[in-house]
């Protein structure tokens, strides 16, 4: 009777085993294309990579660019390898077993332990470690294992190469700018670059409400040369090279037009 007893116990314990649901997976956070909002990049991948399934990110003259969070996570890994393998490179933590990899980087914006939101600078695009040009090495892992990177839930192009644009960071909102010209008031133009019709003028020092960015015509002004036109107003848009805004090109958090 007592084996008998055991027997029959150690099956309940079984049947009751496979009768607990199983934990749902966690969803995979949706990441974003880690780079400011607005901005296009040249994403390659290709089957000879390692791991395989790393992106290699790529633009004209990207060597400092700002490289930024795909998504919210914790900053668990900031580490220089030298003239080997990823260089200089950060590793974040995500909910659900998810981690990502930012490496060749130039410097770091971010220590371990810091919490990081869409849109946070950790880092700029370089040059170190293996790396023969500047580019931003990119990963996506699940578990410790690399798999195939997603943005906004949309599988990355395997194998080749692809413009991915991002929307990292975007929002609605607006921004103020001081419309700066030593005097001289402002042309306001009907769109984005010096061949619209010019549709009034801004006087210097006033204060603007900056709706959206775009890119027109490269104009030389009070900061240097740009091609960033803000607009103002429906169908207002004044040459952001006159425009004080306490950032060096796009404002993170204002929609590209």
């Amino acid at each position: 009777m007592r084996k008998r007893w055991f027997s029959l116990m150690a099956a309940g314990l079984l049947v009751g085993a496979t009768l607990l649901p199983a934990a749902p997976a966690m969803a995979a956070p949706t990441f974003k294309v880690p780079f400011p909002c607005g901005q296009s990049w040249s994403g390659q991948t290709r089957s000879d990579h390692s791991p395989a399934y790393a992106v290699d990110f790529n633009r004209t003259d990207d060597l400092g660019d700002p490289v930024v969070a795909s998504a919210p996570g914790t900053v668990d890994r900031v580490t220089d390898l030298g003239g080997t393998s990823y260089g200089k490179y950060v590793r974040i933590s995500h909910a659900g077993g998810y981690h990502t990899y930012y490496a060749h980087l130039n410097g770091f914006n971010v220590s371990v332990g810091q919490s990081v939101g869409y849109g946070k600078v950790i880092g700029w695009v370089g040059s170190t470690g293996g790396s023969t040009g500047p580019h931003l090495h990119y990963e996506q892992r699940l578990n410790g294992s690399d798999i195939q990177v997603r943005f906004n839930g949309a599988l990355a192009l395997y194998w080749g190469t692809k413009s991915y644009t991002s929307d990292n960071g975007c929002s609605s909102g607006s921004a103020t700018g001081t419309v700066n010209t030593s005097g001289t008031p402002l042309t306001v133009r009907s769109g984005p670059g010096t061949g619209y019709s010019a549709v009034g003028t801004v006087a210097d020092g006033a204060q603007v409400t900056i709706q959206c960015q775009t890119s027109g015509t490269s104009v030389t002004g009070t900061y240097g040369t740009s091609t960033i036109w803000d607009r103002i107003g429906s169908g207002r848009f004044i040459s952001d090279a006159y425009v004080y805004t306490g950032h060096d090109g796009y404002i993170p958090g204002v929609p590209r037009c």
